[in-house]
């Protein structure tokens, strides 16, 4: 064999790269070692045992904990499936070909005393040599028959690692460990091996990168690592590095890497210090096929995993059982005031803990509810039963050992919280507060007995607390946290008003809306939020909402995180809010001197008495309303106290934009300029969310859903949620929306263009802003080691950037001015109206400091001038380097020599540099420090003293360096009205263009609605439409035919206020009946709407009673939930709704739907009298309001021939025609969902024997004829007039001639048709 390997390519997969704490839960007293090398434990494994040679059975149980002076051992680059060195022998000449290729086989290295594993890749007749890759992919040209080779039979046995919702296999890749069962019983008991082989993930290549220079700098990790944690972590990881001497072999996904120090594979030695990193290979995952091959394998070690700690858990962590547990006041779940939440530990338990693993305990027992990223060295730590969780929703890899623990680097964070926040657990995020020469100093001064540095709590991510990710960043969708309270209500009465108080925050944007409103029995109000908002957490006071407010919670949410709050207490009341935003808000303004926090608006004169004239005009007014605003500021305590433990209070309340809640004005419609659409509008009419699978295709937010910007996407759905109802806003809005067409299209282009390269603005801010306070992870005492100062420059650069594009984008925009005449185009387009004027601040920002530099090298060199802290440090340290030049000329002067100069010697530096001739005439108050041949070199006493000067004022210079992004961000955040109000104005501009480029995407014409005034309360109420398309389907997705248009009038002159609308089943009446309503919303969204013409006068609420469903969970079947909906339309509207009603009263029995949906009809027909539009199949209504002038008789038309087994073939023609239809259908509906004809015909048949008994059939040769009950019930009227007419006792002979004639005429013709 060759004496030594090719060169690599500087990278080794060093094992066991991670610094974890192998010793984390045992606290084990054990021997040093012997500083000699012990030969390798064998590589056994129940599935898959490689031979090899024997250990030595004589050996003594290597020791889990080395002594702490003993050196680090370096590690082999690579070792797979590691046995004991063997001595080595002479190998056979055998002679090996093709039939060995891709066969995996291990290699022994004599330099290293080590046998490493790897594949056959390939034969080279002519030279008779085999190309051999390593598992850790180098290779080389061996001669097998001359080398010393084992032959490694390939199973999945091999797989021990426990990967979770992953596959095993992985494209050259090799996980061997040591299984549990190990020949050698020292292995069994060692905690050695915990954190030597773990995943870092699936995507295993995003996580460590792969430049060299992070290679060179990561050979530090170990070092650094040790440095920052305290002596008796330094320990633990000690013993797991070391092994005793043994040397280890398993990798984890991402291999550890190391430059050697030649190019050979380096054998463990106790006297070679190693310094470990770690790099991360790229995975691919096998094909599904060679996957499965492992699942048994995979199941299996699943139930060895779960056994092992299964039998661990029950006997050391038996106080976690249902039947012993107790929180930590000692209560038994069951007991009152039991908090799941916390843990008792036992005394005993607590005493056999080591300093780390006590300091484990105390906070996870106070967190019983949160998964905790335990911040260790460079690494967050999951032990117990957070690692289940980790190793199940993060993929990764359980460390080996008895306990379970698995872990991720530091940075895998963002992702890890964010992906565990995403699937609804709360992460409690620990960080390590001290160094070690902080521990040290501590103990030193205080005399502290401390061996593990501090850590705190630093942040508490869930769902509706995330300010930053990958996800978050792909989805602009809002994520509110939102908090509900309610006023007590008597359970005697469930039909009294409710009274909510409600607080909805998106954090990553510090947007707060707050309102108090009242609501009717149903909660019908706070659906609507729920709803529109769609809260991914929800904060309620325990045991005190109605359980009829918890339904509507339940029914109107998506699964959202639900967190309890005792009241009072945690949930605070008013006075206690009010007391600590006081707080706050006092504290803010103090650290604000020069009053660069705007908070908002004085409050009232009561609460600047008490210096409290800071406060928001929004908490303002809620304050001045007292029990009005009562129930609002309670909502906003419970919600502060929950971001207070996220340490997320200060951070929001500081940047809050407070909105008040638009439902404040509830009661009273006209308090609102907006549209009402509930909960069920929403739903039923698929605004934001389809009935498929819940997400926004096919949706109206889908189609109106052109713009460019995350933020301006929100800005369309708030709208979308909030249609005007004001004319003059609506005609605002429509004019805005006129003027970004025509000739100013290809500027909005342009814009649109430019916007695209933006980042989510909104958000970005809110996290600058947040950034300008040290908090949480952010506090100055946190240890990171990722360079957490280049990720907030190059944010704060993207800021910049981002502000400078958006008014340079705004300015190009605003040169269609001058063809314009909308106002508020005009208004968003002028600067020092609705374009904030920011350009001095911007330039003073782009004169700061070079943007492209400092995003590159994430360090800030400020130009002069900007920063007079740092230019002053600057000055200081040149001046005293002019001191020291000035006084070398002294010297040289002094000396007579002008060669003498200063030189800089390792640390040493300026040294003066004398020629050795000119000994003699040096002073001797003059220090030597070093010579070299032919000088001597001196420092003077004026050069010391210099010396410590400029040491003084280089420090100076570098803390003021260091601040310097701190101070810009300081400076940026003062004008954050300005910034936000750009913001603003760039996503309502993103919104009109998108409206306006909509209308190109409907098929067919389009026009502008005409919106009439409803000023004059007599005015009668309007809506007409002619030609009127669908703003969604279109014929490309309807397959055959294309849509038709219809023409629609309901109310306003010569027409009636609602449509009565039958029609065969599956003729489009549903559709119609989601067509206007759609077309309304556009019309009131300022949007083109796709009509010929369109007339409308301003709709208030939009009633949508629509499709059956339940809400079994609420206790609500189907016909209920459809009444409870009824109900509320009923008790609502005004004469300004518009209803849509679809096929009411089908969810009972014939009699009783019909005559429901008699009653409702004429509730809203003679009482409300509102538009609507009310489709059903209850023929009887058709014939009892056929001479209702307020009432409009149409059908959806269709064509009826024969078809087969006798049932009627019916096409549908989708036109809205006059009159009523004469029957549904139903049996051809089944015809085409290919019922057998057998069926068929029987239903047919009972079809007109049921249309006899119900008086349905019709007339022989007529298929238009009314049923029999309708000629009966003419009858019936005929006699009544007859009667009547006999009865006169006056009549003029003319008049009853003309009447007894009239009478006759129609007793005819119900003769002819009887």
């Amino acid at each position: 064999m060759a004496p030594s390997r090719r060169q690599s390519n500087g990278r080794s997969p060093l094992v066991n790269q991670q610094s974890q704490i192998t010793s984390f839960f045992s606290k084990k007293n054990s021997s040093s070692p012997s500083p000699s090398p012990p030969p390798l434990a064998k590589h056994t494994s129940k599935l898959n045992p490689i031979p090899g040679p024997k250990p030595n059975p004589s050996r003594s149980p290597i020791p889990t904990t080395p002594s702490p002076g003993e050196p680090k051992l370096k590690k082999p680059l690579l070792v797979i499936g590691q046995s004991p060195a063997p001595t080595p022998s002479s190998p056979l000449n055998i002679t090996f070909g093709d039939e060995v290729v891709d066969k995996r086989l291990r290699v022994y290295w004599p330099l290293d005393k080590a046998w490493y594993e790897g594949v056959v890749k390939s034969f080279e007749k002519v030279s008779g040599k085999h190309l051999i890759q390593y598992d850790d992919s180098e290779e080389e040209e061996l001669d097998l028959g001359k080398e010393k080779i084992e032959w490694v039979e390939e199973t999945t046995g091999r797989f021990k690692r426990l990967r979770r919702g992953g596959s095993l296999g992985f494209k050259k890749v090799v996980i061997d460990d040591e299984d549990d069962d190990v020949a050698d019983s020292a292995n069994e008991k060692s905690d050695d091996d915990d954190s030597s082989d773990e995943d870092w993930g699936k995507n295993a290549e995003k996580e460590v990168s792969e430049d060299a220079d992070e290679e060179d700098m990561d050979l530090e990790d170990e070092k650094e690592e040790e440095e920052e944690l305290g002596e008796e972590e330094v320990g633990m990881k000690t013993s797991k590095r070391k092994g005793g001497g043994k040397t280890e072999s398993k990798k984890r996904k991402a291999n550890g890497v190391a430059k050697p120090e030649s190019g050979k594979k380096s054998k463990t030695s106790a006297n070679v210090s190693t310094k470990e990193e770690f790099k991360v290979p790229s995975v691919e995952p096998v094909k599904k096929i060679e996957t499965d091959k492992a699942s048994t394998a995979d199941k299996a070690l699943v139930v060895d995993e779960l056994e092992r700690f299964g039998k661990r858990e029950a006997e050391k962590l038996h106080f976690l059982g249902l039947e012993v547990r107790r929180d930590a006041n000692r209560k038994r779940p069951g007991d009152a005031n039991y908090n799941p939440k916390t843990l008792y530990l036992p005394p005993g338990f607590l005493k056999s803990l080591s300093g780390c693993q006590r300091q484990w305990w105390e906070f996870k027992s106070k967190h019983m509810d949160k998964v905790l990223f335990f911040k260790m060295g460079k690494f967050y730590e999951l032990f117990e039963m957070d690692a289940h969780i980790g190793a199940k929703e993060l993929n990764l890899q359980y460390m080996k050992g008895e306990q379970p623990h698995c872990g991720f680097p530091e940075k895998n964070f963002s992702m890890n919280v964010e992906k565990l926040a995403r699937k609804g657990y709360r992460v409690l995020v620990v960080e390590q507060t001290e160094t070690p020469e902080q521990l040290e100093l501590r103990r030193k001064e205080k005399g502290a007995k401390d061996k593990v540095v501090k850590r705190e709590i630093c942040a508490v991510v869930t769902r509706g607390t995330l300010t930053d990710g990958e996800m978050l960043s792909s989805n602009p969708d809002p994520s509110y946290l939102m908090a509900v309270t309610e006023s007590c209500q008597s359970s005697t009465n469930p039909n009294e008003k409710r009274v909510f108080g409600m607080c909805a925050v998106d954090v990553a944007t510090s947007r707060i809306i707050i309102g108090q409103f009242e609501d009717d029995s149903e909660c019908s109000a706070l659906c609507c939020l729920l709803a529109e908002l769609r809260p991914v957490e929800i904060i309620k006071p325990t045991n005190l909402l109605s359980l009829e407010t918890e339904r509507a919670m339940l029914r109107h949410t998506r699964t959202p995180l639900v967190n309890e709050l005792v009241p009072t207490a945690e949930f605070w009341d008013a006075d206690k809010t009010v007391h600590e935003v006081k707080t706050i808000y006092k504290c803010i303004n103090d650290q604000s001197a020069a009053g660069s926090v705007d908070v908002g608006t004085g409050a009232a004169n009561t609460y600047e008495d008490d210096e409290l004239g800071c406060l928001p005009a929004i908490l303002s007014s809620l304050l001045r309303a007292g029990v009005n605003g009562s129930l609002a500021l309670s909502a906003l305590g419970g919600t502060l106290y929950y971001l207070k433990q996220a340490f997320l209070d200060v951070t929001l309340l500081r940047f809050a934009k407070f909105e008040l809640l638009p439902s404040s004005g509830f009661s009273s419609i006209v308090q609102t300029p907006y549209m009402l659409l509930d909960a069920a509008a929403l739903e039923n009419l698929e605004i934001f969310e389809n009935s498929g699978n819940g997400d926004s295709s096919g949706t109206l937010y889908a189609q109106l859903n052109h713009c460019v910007t995350a933020f301006g996407k929100r800005l369309l759905r708030t709208w979308l949620a909030r249609p005007l109802y004001h004319t003059d806003l609506i005609k605002e809005r429509q004019d805005a929306v006129a003027g970004l067409k025509g000739e100013s299209l290809s500027y909005a282009l342009e814009f649109r263009k430019a916007l695209s390269r933006l980042p989510d603005m909104e958000r970005l801010l809110a996290r600058i802003f947040a950034s300008s306070e040290a908090n949480g992870r952010n506090a100055h005492t946190v240890v990171l080691y990722e360079d957490a100062a280049k990720k907030q420059l190059q944010q704060f650069i993207s800021a910049l950037r981002g502000c400078e594009l958006m008014v340079q984008a705004c300015s190009s925009l605003s040169v269609i001015l001058k063809n314009v005449e909308s106002t508020q185009l005009h208004h968003l387009l002028t600067t020092g109206k609705g374009l904030p004027n920011i350009n001095s601040i911007l330039k003073h920002f782009k004169d700061a400091f070079d943007w492209v530099d400092a995003n590159n090298s994430g360090r800030i060199i400020p130009h002069k001038g900007v920063d007079l802290e740092y230019d002053s440090a600057c000055e200081r340290v040149k001046e005293i380097e002019s001191s020291l030049t000035k006084h070398l000329k002294e010297q040289q002067k002094l000396l007579g020599d002008s060669s003498i100069t200063y030189v800089t010697i390792g640390k040493d530096s300026y040294l003066l540099e004398v020629p050795e001739s000119l000994r003699g005439s040096v002073p001797r108050d003059y220090e030597l420090c070093s010579s070299k041949k032919g000088f001597f070199r001196y420092w003077t006493p004026s050069i010391k003293k210099f010396l410590g000067e400029l040491s003084l004022a280089e420090s100076e210079k570098e803390t003021a360096f260091k601040n310097i992004l701190l101070r810009l961000i300081g400076r940026f955040c003062k004008d954050h009205n300005k910034w936000r109000q750009l913001v603003s104005t760039t996503a309502e501009l993103d919104v009109l263009i998108s409206l306006a480029i909509a209308s190109d995407f409907y098929e067919g014409p389009t026009c502008r609605p005409r919106v009439l005034g409803s000023s004059c309360s007599n005015e009668v109420p309007c809506f007409s439409a002619k030609g009127l398309g669908h703003p969604i389907l279109r014929s490309d997705s309807l397959g055959k035919g294309a849509f038709v248009p219809n023409d629609i009038s309901i109310a306003g002159s010569g027409h009636a206020s609602f449509i009565l609308l039958t029609g065969p089943n599956m003729g489009g009446k549903s559709t119609l009946l989601r067509q206007v309503c759609l077309a309304v919303i556009l019309a009131q969204v300022g949007a083109d709407v796709p009509a010929e013409q369109f007339e409308l006068s301003p709709v208030d609420r939009i009633f949508v009673r629509m499709g059956s469903k339940d809400h079994i969970m609420a206790g609500q079947s189907t016909f209920l939930t459809e009444l409870s909906e009824t109900a509320l339309m009923l008790s609502s509207a005004t004469q300004h709704s518009l209803v849509a009603l679809d096929e009411l009263g089908r969810g009972t029995s014939t009699s009783d739907g019909q005559a429901i949906a008699e009653s409702v009809l004429e509730h809203f027909v003679h009482k409300v009298q509102c538009r609507g539009m009310f489709s059903t199949h209850y023929h009887r209504l058709a014939v009892d309001y056929r001479n209702n002038s307020k009432v409009s008789l149409c059908h959806m038309a269709c064509q009826v021939g024969k078809g087969v087994a006798g049932a009627e073939e019916v096409t549908f023609l989708y036109r809205l025609t006059p009159g009523a239809c004469p029957k549904s259908y139903g049996v051809n509906v089944a015809r085409i969902a290919g019922l057998p004809d057998s069926v068929l015909r029987t239903a047919a048949s009972k079809s007109r024997e049921f249309e006899a008994v119900y008086g349905k059939h019709r007339s022989k040769g007529s298929e238009d004829k009314l049923p029999m009950q309708s000629s009966l019930d003419e009858m019936v009227v005929f006699i009544q007039e007859l009667i009547s007419l006999t009865r006169l006792k006056t009549c003029e002979e003319g008049t009853c001639i003309r009447s007894l004639t009239q009478l006759q005429q129609r007793a005819r013709m119900l003769l002819h048709q009887h």
